[in-house]
C-alpha cells in the first residue's frame, strides 16, 4: 500500500525486517502500553496491523510525551526500525521481527476511556458495541474484514469490466411494486399523499437496460426490505446485480463462477474447481429437504412410504391416506445419543412447526429400540432397516406428514441440526451448488391464490409455457441459485421478454390488467418496444463477504448494521422528527400501539 498523507511515511503493520535502518513517521493508536526497567514498550496500531514501538530513558522528550499516553490515544512517532533481539522476537505478529526505536513522540489526540477493549475475542454485550461502532471497527478481526469486503468489490468490477459489462446507477427513490417483502416509503413533499419506495432490487430498472440496449449491465446496488431481520438479513443490503441481453442459462452460470474463482483465488488463495454441481430443485428437496442443501455431508432423507403402507402406526398411516409421505433419515453412530438429546431434537422439530418427530435405534440383533416398535411388525421393522441403509448402532429419525414438502422441510432441518450437534461439518471444504428448475408458482394457502416463487418476471420453462393456466403448479422456470455449504448466495433467472405472455403470469397471480397497467405499466410498455431475451443474478455482497471470512453474522461483515429490531444504536435510528417535518409531509403521526396486556 502506498503511503498517503504528510503526517506519516508508511503504515505500522508493513514494517519488516527489509526496513531495517529506516527512519519512518508513523501514525496510528496507542493499543498497549508496557513499562520495564524505565524503557517504554507501545503497540501502536493502524489499519495495516501492529509494530511495537520503544521508547529509551536517553529519549528524553520522547519519553515525557509517552508518559501522558494511554489506550486509543492517537499519537504520531518518528524513529528508526531495527531487529527485535532474538529473546524478543514475536512469531504471532506480522511486524514480530522488528521494533522501532523513537526519536519523537506526539499526542495528536487523546481518548476517552472505551467502555469496551479494543481487541478480538471480548464478550461484550453486542449493542454496546453497535453504539459506539467507531471503536467496534478498531478490533483488528472486524477491521479485518471490512479490508476484505473492500478487496470482494475491487475483484468484482475487474472482472466484469473485463467481460464487457458497463457499471450503471438506478435510483433509490422509485414506485413502490412489492416483490413479496414490504417496502420502505418515503413520502414525497412535493406530491403530498403520494409516497417513494426504496428499491427492493434494481429488478424493473435493469430489465428495462436491456430493451435501452446497454446488453450487459452490473451494479453494487443497495436494496431495502422492511422484513423482520435474523442473523442473515438486515434491512438494508448491497448486492453484485447483473443483468445481460442475448443469454441463457449456461452464460450466466460461467460468469458467475469465474467470479467466484477470482475471488477465492485474489482474496483467499484458494482454488475452486469448476464448473460447480448443479442439481434440481426437486432432487434437492427429495435428498437433502432444502432448496439450499449443505453437501459438506453426507445424510440424505429416504422416502420410506412403502414400508408403511398397511401399517398400524397412526401418524403414519393418516399422513399417506392424505397422499402424504413417510420420510426417514439415518444417523451413523447415532445410538450412542442419551434420552435427552433425543427429546431435544423432538422439540427442536416441533418448533419448526412440525407434527412431529419419531426416533429409533438400530440394536445389535437388527431390531429396533423405539417407542414405535409396539405397534410395527417384523416385516416393517426389516424393510425399514433396509431403505434406510441401517446397521446397528445407527439412529433413525421419521417424520410423517400429508404434504411431502412440508416433511421434506421438517426433516431436512433436523438434518442440519444433527450436523451442527454431531460436528459433522467439514469447515475447510467450499461445495458450491446450482439449484436449478424451481417451481413457478405455489399455492398461497392464506390468500387462496398462485403465487411467484421466484418472482412474477422469471421466464418459465419452455414446455411448460402453455399450461400456466390449466396446471401451474406443474410449471417450472428458468431461475437458478447459486449456494454455498448450505447458504443462498444468489438468485437468477431468464425473464419474460413478451409482454402478452407478462400479462398471462399477471393473470394468473391475481394481478387484474388495471393493477397491471398501475403497476407494472411502464415495464409492460418497454416490453412492447423490442426486448431482448435477457436474464441475470444477484450474488448477495454481505453473504459473500460473510461466507469468506467466518464471520456468524451479516452484522459481522457491514460497517454499520441494524439490530435485531432494526434500530441503530449509535445514531438512534429510526427515531421523531419534528412536528414541522410532518406538517410540511402534510401527514400526521400515530401514536405507537398500547402495550399487549
Amino acid at each position: 500500500m502506498k503511503p498517503f498523507g504528510s503526517l506519516r511515511t508508511q503504515g505500522a503493520g508493513l514494517l519488516r525486517t527489509e526496513h531495517e535502518g529506516h527512519e519512518v513517521v508513523l501514525g496510528g493508536w496507542v493499543a498497549h502500553r508496557r513499562d520495564h526497567g524505565g524503557v517504554a514498550f507501545i503497540d501502536l496500531r493502524d489499519r495495516t496491523g501492529v509494530v511495537q514501538l520503544v521508547i529509551e530513558p536517553s529519549q528524553a522528550d520522547a519519553m515525557d510525551a509517552a508518559r501522558a499516553a494511554r489506550n486509543e490515544y492517537v499519537v504520531e512517532v518518528r524513529g528508526a526500525v531495527r531487529r527485535r533481539p532474538g529473546t524478543s522476537v514475536n512469531p504471532d505478529l506480522a511486524t514480530g521481527d522488528i521494533e522501532v526505536a523513537v526519536t519523537r513522540f506526539s499526542v495528536l489526540s487523546p481518548s476517552r476511556t472505551p467502555p469496551f477493549p479494543i481487541e478480538d475475542g471480548i464478550e461484550t454485550d453486542e449493542v454496546l458495541r453497535l453504539t459506539h461502532r467507531y471503536l467496534d471497527l478498531r478490533r483488528p478481526e472486524l477491521a479485518a474484514r471490512i479490508t476484505t469486503r473492500s478487496r470482494v468489490v475491487r475483484v468484482i468490477r475487474r472482472v466484469m469490466e473485463d467481460n464487457g459489462f458497463l457499471e450503471i446507477e438506478t435510483p433509490i427513490l422509485t414506485k413502490s411494486t412489492p416483490e413479496g417483502a414490504r417496502d420502505f416509503l418515503v413520502p414525497s413533499r412535493l406530491q403530498p399523499g403520494n409516497v417513494y419506495a426504496l428499491p427492493q432490487s434494481p429488478q424493473l430498472f435493469k430489465q428495462l437496460l436491456m430493451v435501452a440496449g446497454m446488453e450487459r449491465y452490473y451494479q453494487i446496488a443497495r436494496c431495502f426490505r422492511d422484513e423482520d431481520l435474523r442473523a442473515d438479513r438486515q434491512p438494508e443490503f448491497t448486492q453484485l446485480d447483473v443483468e445481460a441481453s442475448f443469454v441463457v442459462e449456461e452464460d450466466l452460470f460461467s460468469l458467475v463462477e469465474e467470479l467466484f474463482v477470482e475471488l477465492w483465488r485474489e482474496v483467499l488463495g484458494e482454488s475452486l474447481p469448476i464448473p460447480f454441481p448443479r442439481m434440481t430443485f426437486d432432487e434437492a428437496m427429495r435428498r437433502y429437504g432444502s432448496d439450499k442443501p449443505d453437501t459438506r455431508y453426507e445424510l440424505e432423507l429416504a422416502d420410506v412410504s412403502r414400508v408403511f403402507l398397511d401399517t398400524e402406526v397412526g401418524v403414519f398411516s393418516h399422513a399417506l391416506a392424505a397422499g402424504g409421505v413417510v420420510l426417514g433419515l439415518r444417523l451413523p453412530g447415532g445410538g450412542d445419543m442419551t434420552r435427552r438429546e433425543f427429546d431435544e431434537l423432538v422439540t427442536y422439530a416441533r418448533s419448526r412447526g412440525g407434527g412431529g418427530l419419531a426416533w429409533a435405534v438400530v440394536e445389535e440383533s437388527g431390531d429396533l429400540r423405539s417407542a414405535l416398535r409396539k405397534f410395527m411388525n417384523d416385516g416393517e421393522v426389516k424393510a425399514l432397516v433396509e431403505e434406510t441403509g441401517a446397521v446397528p448402532g445407527d439412529a433413525l429419525f421419521l417424520v410423517a406428514d400429508g404434504r411431502e414438502r412440508a416433511a421434506q422441510e421438517l426433516l431436512g432441518g433436523v438434518r442440519v441440526e444433527l450436523a451442527g450437534r454431531r460436528a459433522l461439518v467439514a469447515q475447510e471444504l467450499w461445495n458450491f451448488l446450482w439449484v436449478v428448475e424451481p417451481p413457478m408458482f405455489e399455492w398461497d394457502e392464506e390468500g387462496n391464490r398462485w403465487a411467484a416463487v421466484h418472482h412474477p418476471f422469471t421466464l418459465p420453462s419452455e414446455r411448460f409455457e402453455e399450461h400456466i393456466e390449466d396446471r401451474p403448479g406443474e410449471v417450472t422456470a428458468r431461475a437458478y441459485d447459486i449456494v454455498l455449504n448450505g447458504v443462498e448466495l444468489a438468485t437468477g433467472s431468464l425473464r419474460i421478454h413478451d409482454p402478452d405472455l407478462q400479462r398471462r403470469v399477471f393473470r394468473l397471480l391475481g394481478i387484474t390488467e388495471d393493477e397491471a397497467q398501475e403497476k407494472f405499466g411502464f415495464l409492460l410498455r418497454g416490453l412492447s418496444y423490442g426486448a431482448p431475451p435477457h436474464g441475470g443474478i444477484a450474488p448477495g455482497l454481505d453473504r459473500i463477504v460473510m461466507l469468506m471470512t467466518g464471520a456468524s453474522s451479516l452484522r459481522d461483515v457491514v460497517a454499520f448494521p441494524k439490530t435485531q429490531s432494526g434500530s441503530d444504536p449509535m445514531t438512534g435510528a429510526p427515531s421523531p422528527v419534528a412536528s414541522q417535518q410532518w406538517q410540511e409531509l402534510r401527514l400526521r403521526a400515530l401514536p405507537p400501539p398500547a402495550p399487549a396486556a
